[in-house]
Protein backbone atom coordinates (compact mmCIF):
# COMPACT_ATOMS: atom_id res chain seq x y z
CA UNK A 1 0.00 0.00 0.00
CA UNK A 2 1.55 3.01 -0.86
CA UNK A 3 0.63 6.54 0.80
CA UNK A 4 -1.21 8.67 -1.49
CA UNK A 5 -1.21 12.90 -1.86
CA UNK A 6 -5.23 12.38 -0.95
CA UNK A 7 -4.62 9.85 2.24
CA UNK A 8 -1.67 12.01 3.55
CA UNK A 9 -3.79 15.20 3.36
CA UNK A 10 -7.00 13.15 4.84
CA UNK A 11 -4.12 11.59 7.56
CA UNK A 12 -3.52 15.02 8.93
CA UNK A 13 -6.85 16.81 8.72
CA UNK A 14 -8.22 13.29 10.79
CA UNK A 15 -4.93 13.76 13.37
CA UNK A 16 -5.47 17.47 13.57
CA UNK A 17 -9.27 16.89 15.36
CA UNK A 18 -7.78 13.94 17.82
CA UNK A 19 -9.10 11.00 15.95
CA UNK A 20 -6.99 7.61 17.15
CA UNK A 21 -5.20 5.60 15.00
CA UNK A 22 -7.59 3.05 14.62
CA UNK A 23 -10.36 5.49 13.60
CA UNK A 24 -8.11 6.86 11.16
CA UNK A 25 -7.50 3.34 9.78
CA UNK A 26 -10.81 2.57 9.23
CA UNK A 27 -11.86 5.85 7.88
CA UNK A 28 -8.77 5.55 5.54
CA UNK A 29 -9.48 2.24 4.69
CA UNK A 30 -6.30 -0.66 3.23
CA UNK A 31 -4.12 0.60 6.26
CA UNK A 32 -3.23 -0.64 9.20
CA UNK A 33 -3.19 1.18 12.53
CA UNK A 34 0.72 1.05 12.81
CA UNK A 35 1.00 1.97 9.08
CA UNK A 36 -0.83 5.21 10.14
CA UNK A 37 1.19 5.73 13.64
CA UNK A 38 4.31 5.01 11.51
CA UNK A 39 3.26 7.99 8.79
CA UNK A 40 2.33 10.23 11.34
CA UNK A 41 5.38 9.70 12.68
CA UNK A 42 7.41 10.52 9.57
CA UNK A 43 4.93 13.34 9.42
CA UNK A 44 5.68 14.91 12.17
CA UNK A 45 2.22 14.94 13.75
CA UNK A 46 2.69 13.04 16.97
CA UNK A 47 3.90 16.05 18.63
CA UNK A 48 0.59 17.90 17.58
CA UNK A 49 -2.07 16.06 19.27
CA UNK A 50 -2.08 15.05 23.45
CA UNK A 51 -3.25 11.22 23.85
CA UNK A 52 -6.65 10.96 25.03
CA UNK A 53 -5.65 8.72 27.91
CA UNK A 54 -2.88 11.50 29.10
CA UNK A 55 -6.03 14.10 29.13
CA UNK A 56 -7.84 11.59 30.42
CA UNK A 57 -5.63 10.59 33.44
CA UNK A 58 -5.01 14.52 33.77
CA UNK A 59 -9.07 14.55 34.56
CA UNK A 60 -8.67 11.70 37.05
CA UNK A 61 -5.91 13.22 38.85
CA UNK A 62 -7.28 16.84 38.97
CA UNK A 63 -10.62 14.98 40.34
CA UNK A 64 -8.90 13.20 42.43
CA UNK A 65 -7.42 15.97 44.16
CA UNK A 66 -10.35 17.60 44.55
CA UNK A 67 -12.10 14.95 46.37
CA UNK A 68 -9.26 14.82 48.66
CA UNK A 69 -9.17 18.60 49.56
CA UNK A 70 -12.76 17.70 50.81
CA UNK A 71 -12.15 15.08 52.44
CA UNK A 72 -9.64 16.84 54.51
CA UNK A 73 -11.26 19.56 55.07
CA UNK A 74 -14.05 17.76 56.55
CA UNK A 75 -11.86 15.69 58.74
CA UNK A 76 -10.47 18.72 59.46
CA UNK A 77 -13.40 20.55 61.13
CA UNK A 78 -14.56 17.43 62.95
CA UNK A 79 -11.40 17.61 64.71
CA UNK A 80 -11.49 21.37 65.47
CA UNK A 81 -15.10 20.73 66.95
CA UNK A 82 -13.79 17.95 69.25
CA UNK A 83 -10.88 20.58 70.28
CA UNK A 84 -13.61 22.88 71.63
CA UNK A 85 -15.58 20.78 72.98
CA UNK A 86 -14.40 20.71 76.96
CA UNK A 87 -17.41 18.77 78.70
CA UNK A 88 -17.03 15.18 78.44
CA UNK A 89 -19.18 12.39 79.73
CA UNK A 90 -17.18 10.82 82.99
CA UNK A 91 -15.60 7.68 82.37
CA UNK A 92 -17.34 4.30 82.59
CA UNK A 93 -15.15 1.51 83.50
CA UNK A 94 -15.99 -1.74 81.22
CA UNK A 95 -13.96 -5.17 81.49
CA UNK A 96 -13.52 -6.76 77.73
CA UNK A 97 -16.64 -8.72 78.12
CA UNK A 98 -18.84 -6.07 78.96
CA UNK A 99 -18.07 -3.74 75.83
CA UNK A 100 -20.64 -3.53 73.20
CA UNK A 101 -20.20 -1.57 69.43
CA UNK A 102 -21.29 1.41 71.24
CA UNK A 103 -18.75 1.90 73.81
CA UNK A 104 -15.02 3.47 74.13
CA UNK A 105 -12.40 0.70 73.34
CA UNK A 106 -9.54 2.68 74.83
CA UNK A 107 -7.51 0.55 76.69
CA UNK A 108 -6.72 2.41 80.55
CA UNK A 109 -3.63 0.71 82.33
CA UNK A 110 -1.63 -2.40 81.52
CA UNK A 111 -3.57 -5.77 80.22
CA UNK A 112 -1.70 -7.41 82.67
CA UNK A 113 -2.47 -5.40 85.61
CA UNK A 114 -4.90 -6.31 87.98
CA UNK A 115 -6.85 -2.85 87.28
CA UNK A 116 -7.22 -2.66 83.96
CA UNK A 117 -10.08 -1.77 82.19
CA UNK A 118 -11.63 0.41 78.89
CA UNK A 119 -12.61 3.73 78.88
CA UNK A 120 -16.61 2.42 78.65
CA UNK A 121 -18.28 6.09 77.37
CA UNK A 122 -20.34 6.26 74.41
CA UNK A 123 -18.61 5.85 71.38
CA UNK A 124 -19.21 8.19 68.14
CA UNK A 125 -20.42 6.42 65.12
CA UNK A 126 -18.26 4.83 62.72
CA UNK A 127 -15.30 5.07 65.21
CA UNK A 128 -14.25 3.14 68.02
CA UNK A 129 -13.10 5.68 70.51
CA UNK A 130 -14.91 8.39 72.81
CA UNK A 131 -14.55 12.08 71.54
CA UNK A 132 -11.81 12.14 74.63
CA UNK A 133 -9.61 9.39 72.93
CA UNK A 134 -10.27 9.95 69.24
CA UNK A 135 -8.24 13.16 69.72
CA UNK A 136 -5.55 11.46 71.02
CA UNK A 137 -5.59 8.44 68.53
CA UNK A 138 -6.36 10.42 65.13
CA UNK A 139 -4.49 13.29 64.14
CA UNK A 140 -5.34 15.56 61.43
CA UNK A 141 -3.56 15.47 57.99
CA UNK A 142 -0.39 17.43 58.31
CA UNK A 143 -0.17 18.24 61.81
CA UNK A 144 2.46 16.07 63.05
CA UNK A 145 3.91 16.39 66.80
CA UNK A 146 7.02 18.68 66.80
CA UNK A 147 10.30 17.40 66.72
CA UNK A 148 12.25 17.24 69.63
CA UNK A 149 16.07 19.19 69.50
CA UNK A 150 18.01 15.97 67.84
CA UNK A 151 20.14 14.59 70.40
CA UNK A 152 23.74 14.12 70.00
CA UNK A 153 24.31 10.82 68.71
CA UNK A 154 27.72 9.36 68.55
CA UNK A 155 29.41 9.28 64.77
CA UNK A 156 29.76 5.46 64.70
CA UNK A 157 26.24 4.77 66.05
CA UNK A 158 25.30 7.16 63.52
CA UNK A 159 27.20 5.38 60.68
CA UNK A 160 25.21 1.93 62.19
CA UNK A 161 21.68 3.36 61.29
CA UNK A 162 22.69 4.61 57.99
CA UNK A 163 23.68 1.37 56.93
CA UNK A 164 20.66 -0.39 58.44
Amino acid sequence: MSWTEEKIAKLKDLWGKGNTASQIAEIIGGVSRNAVIGKAHRLNLSAKIKTRTAASNQNYEKSLNEKNLKASRGRRNKFKSLIIEKDFEPENPKQLEELDENSCKWPIGHPNEKSFYFCGRSSLKDFSYCKLHLLYAYQPKGKKEDVTEKVDVPDFIENKIKSA
